[in-house]
C-alpha cells in the first residue's frame, strides 16, 4: 500500500490528521472575567493600600501602679525586653515553676520577683482588655494562658503558700 500522505499505527493505514485549526473563543468574555476576578480578588488590597492602623498604647495607670512610689514602677524587666520577649519569659517561668518547683525570678538588675502571671504581672497589669487585648488583638494572636492562669491561679497559690 502506498503512503499517499496518509500514516500508519500498529492497527494499520489511516488517514491523515485532519488540521483544526487553533483559535480563541470567546476572548472578550474570557479576558473580560479574568479581569473582573482580578479586581475583586485585589479590591480588599486596594481598598486599605497606604493605610495604617496606629500601634495600641497599653493603659498603665492602674490603682495598683498609682499607688506604687515613683521609683518602684518598674516592671521585672525594662519596656522594650517586655514588648519584645514578655511570652518568652512566662513560658520560662512556667518551666521552672512546674518542672523545678522555683517561684523565684532575679530579673538583669538583681531584684527578685514572684514567677507567678496571676500574682505577680496581673497585680500591676490587672486591666487585661486595656492592657494585654490591646497588643494580642493588633498582632493577631490568642495567647492561651488566659484559660487557665486567671483567676484560678490566684486561689490555687494563695492555698498554696498557706499551707
Amino acid at each position: 500500500m502506498e503512503n499517499n500522505g496518509n500514516y500508519k499505527n500498529e492497527f494499520g493505514w489511516f488517514a491523515e490528521k485532519p488540521q483544526v485549526p487553533k483559535k480563541f473563543y470567546n476572548a472578550k468574555t474570557v479576558v473580560g472575567g479574568l479581569v473582573i476576578f482580578l479586581i475583586l480578588v485585589t479590591a480588599p488590597l486596594w481598598r486599605n493600600l497606604g493605610k495604617v492602623v496606629p500601634a495600641p498604647d497599653p493603659q498603665l495607670n492602674t490603682q495598683a501602679i498609682m499607688a506604687l512610689p515613683e521609683k518602684d514602677r518598674t516592671c521585672v524587666e525594662d519596656k522594650a525586653y517586655m514588648q519584645a520577649y514578655h511570652m518568652r519569659l512566662l513560658v520560662d517561668w512556667r518551666d521552672e515553676v512546674v518542672r523545678n518547683a522555683n517561684r523565684d525570678y532575679i530579673n538583669s538588675k538583681g531584684k527578685r520577683y514572684l514567677a507567678s502571671l496571676s500574682n505577680g504581672c496581673m497585680e500591676c497589669h490587672s486591666n487585661k482588655s486595656q492592657f494585654c487585648d490591646q497588643c494580642h488583638n493588633y498582632v493577631a494572636v490568642a495567647p492561651n494562658c488566659w484559660g487557665c492562669h486567671w483567676e484560678k491561679e490566684k486561689k490555687q497559690v494563695a492555698q498554696t503558700e498557706a499551707k
